[in-house]
């Protein structure tokens, strides 16, 4: 007997939030058909991203707001 998906949807909504954010990731890896699911070459790719980023913003190359604006830009947009 097939599960249907709003039965299998249903289900996967009962669960513990920790399972459900478990079952989400690898729900969404499993859309990326070259997705990385190690832990070292996750860690390596994220090294490598930051390092770019960090770049950019030393060579002027992308623009960077103080923390105290993004904070009220995001307060005020919550209505707070």
């Amino acid at each position: 007997m097939a599960i249907k998906s709003e039965d299998l949807r249903r289900e996967a909504m009962n669960l513990p939030e920790g399972e459900r954010a478990e079952l989400a990731a690898e729900l969404l890896v499993s859309l990326e058909p070259n997705a990385v699911d190690d832990d070292t070459d996750v860690s390596s790719l994220w090294s490598t991203e930051i390092e770019r980023r960090a770049r950019h913003v030393i060579e002027g190359a992308s623009s960077t707001e103080s923390w105290a604006t993004v904070r009220q830009r995001l307060a005020d947009s919550l209505g707070r």
